[in-house]
């Protein structure tokens, strides 16, 4: 492993109990999942990357958006670039001593870029590029094992920065890197994007494998019955204080709510944040529903979890070790816990679903 690699190790802590010795009747259902942690770098085509430069034939057409793509009337219309250099110049400007100063202390040149972006641009007109989200290899994530495309072994995903009504037109491409012996130099950008947050950072990856379980509500109402009894946590050696529940503990040192057991459940023991492959979804804007290919009918799998963040406060022990020990902030990533600065309808996530039979037709939505 190389030195800049083992720099980007990420180890996610082991959890706070094993759950299936609160529940055995959950060891059957777990799943692999691959954390993919991103980091802040410069990926190359070579690398798998989150909205880093992807490795696309030279001599194939690059996937645009028909659209329609309506201004909402409200949000500054803004390039690539325009996005680019305020994150810059933001980041650059939190990084000074004494934290987020006021906007007096931008320097001149900062004020007038500002303020040209301010202005905005034309509405875009015609069909618009897609924009790079992610490209993974195979050799990366083993979990990525397209059915009927043997010889895939790299997924590039790609979509459109516009809402199509609520989230981006999102396309996936399988190909052979083999196969790809002259690369693209330079792929069009749209001219605008709806939003700032549906353009990421480039970064690399330091792919995880953990253990997932399914979100409480996919469980049956007797495991779920069980998993709000506090004498099998007890049993299984959980300790918990104050600081670890929002309940407060009755005289026998009981959380005094059951929904504290679900939360924890949920939280903090089985389905893990940030962006990943595979692993179980992490429902709440939505009840979970199968999700039916409309080609041939077989229910779909997640593929792949956008994520607005890598954690939330609210459940530290999600946190890598790494991320723990040192500060990931820098003049061009100020938030360790969203390195790729995407921030989807508000800080919800995406999750693609995939056909275990006809793997081109994915299925994507918000979750919670």
């Amino acid at each position: 492993m190389s030195i800049a690699a083992a720099l980007r190790t990420r180890t996610t802590p082991p959890r706070l109990v094993d759950v299936t010795a609160v529940a055995p009747q959950l060891t059957p259902l777990a799943r692999t999942a691959t954390r993919l942690h991103p980091c802040p770098g410069s990926p190359t085509p070579y690398d798998s990357s989150v909205g880093g430069p992807l490795l696309w034939p030279a001599d194939e057409p690059w996937p645009h958006c028909e659209g329609p793509h309506e201004w909402d009337g409200c949000n500054a219309i803004l390039s690539p670039e325009d996005v680019r250099q305020r994150r810059r110049i933001r980041a650059a400007v939190a990084n000074q001593p004494g934290g987020d100063p006021p906007r007096t202390r931008y320097t001149p040149e900062e004020l007038g870029i500002e303020e040209r972006i301010k202005a905005g641009r034309p509405w875009p007109e015609g069909p618009i590029p897609l924009l790079p989200v992610a490209q993974l290899y195979v050799r990366d994530v083993p979990l990525l094992c397209p059915p009927g495309q043997a010889e895939a072994d790299l997924l590039q995903v790609l979509w459109c920065p516009f809402d199509h009504p609520a989230q981006p037109e999102t396309a996936l491409f399988w190909r052979s890197a083999a196969t790809v012996t002259d690369v693209i130099d330079t792929p069009p950008e749209p001219p605008a994007i709806q939003f700032p947050g549906y353009l990421p950072e480039p970064c690399l990856l330091a792919p995880e494998q953990i253990t997932e379980y399914p979100n409480i509500m996919e469980l049956g109402k007797g495991l779920q019955r069980q998993l709000e009894d506090w004498r099998g946590w007890q049993a299984a050696g959980a300790v918990l204080d104050s600081f670890d529940t929002p309940y407060p503990l009755d005289s026998s040192d009981t959380p005094c709510s059951k929904d504290f057991y679900n939360e924890f459940y949920t939280g903090r023991l089985s389905v893990a944040p940030g962006w990943k492959v595979g692993g179980w979804t992490r429902w709440g804007l939505t009840d979970p529903l199968p999700r039916l290919c409309p080609s041939c009918g077989t229910e779909m799998d997640p593929l792949l979890t956008i994520a607005s963040g890598e954690w939330n406060s609210n459940y530290p022990d999600w946190i890598p070790d790494e991320d723990r020990a040192r500060s990931l902030s820098s003049t061009t990533h100020p938030e360790p816990h969203n390195p790729t600065m995407l921030d989807l309808a508000g800080g919800y996530d995406l999750q693609l679903h995939v056909c275990p039979v006809s793997p081109d037709h994915p299925h994507i939505e918000l979750i919670q």
